[in-house]
């Protein structure tokens, strides 16, 4: 059996010096990694705005993502997480805020999967995974997130079908074979008392897949 949590640790978010959550003032870091060179600070400060844009709307999924960037860009330089929020609050009109989370959350998320490469990773991780599994173990992950959902979604659908040819071509030619079996069909998610208990778990999402060869 292999699980994985693709979600942060609590210890990560409550420290402000990892620069990860915008409800306290550190600096714009957001490395899991803490070797690694690329921060969240160099990204703002350094990227350019049609870049800052894609990552915000490819990995924050943000609609104002252009306008996000825009202000980001005309205050530079940004060094907290305050200033990154301020600029966030600054471009998005009022109206739009979200009302179930804050407004901040998407760019974060955003810049934070970008640093750690966490799609890329997770990606690597899953096949792995699939490659140490025996037949009959169980592959279980748990995302927080509509990517990270969508990439295992994906690559379980694939490993778990004897062809991945195009619909429209008469004769497979792919040779592919399947290598699991999607055991849950539709996603798990907490029970509202798991909510109240620990309301950080309110976005998980279960899926599970057993290797069949």
């Amino acid at each position: 059996m292999v699980l994985f949590d693709f979600g942060l640790s609590s210890t990560q978010i409550d420290d402000p010096e990892r620069g990860f959550s915008f409800r306290a003032e550190g600096p714009l870091d957001m490395r899991m990694d803490q070797t690694s060179t690329l921060t969240a600070a160099r990204i703002v400060n350094d990227y350019d705005a049609a870049e800052i844009e894609r990552i915000l709307r490819e990995y924050g999924e943000e609609r104002w993502a252009r306008r996000v960037a825009q202000f980001i860009v005309a205050r530079r330089p940004l060094r907290t997480t305050r200033d990154l929020t301020s600029a966030v609050e600054a471009a998005i009109p009022r109206r739009a805020w979200p009302r179930d989370i804050n407004v901040a959350t998407r760019t974060f998320q955003g810049l934070r999967i970008a640093v750690n490469d966490e799609l890329g990773e997770i990606e690597k991780g899953i096949r792995a995974a699939l490659l140490t599994l025996k037949p009959g173990g169980r592959m279980a992950t748990i995302s927080f997130h509509s990517l990270e959902d969508r990439l295992v979604k994906s690559f379980f659908n694939v490993e778990s079908k004897d062809c991945i040819c195009p619909p429209q071509q008469p004769v497979c030619t792919c040779g592919h074979r399947a290598s699991l079996r999607i055991v849950i069909r539709h996603l798990v998610r907490p029970s509202e008392e798991e909510v109240a208990a620990n309301p950080r778990a309110r976005s998980a999402r279960l899926r599970v897949a057993e290797k069949i060869q």
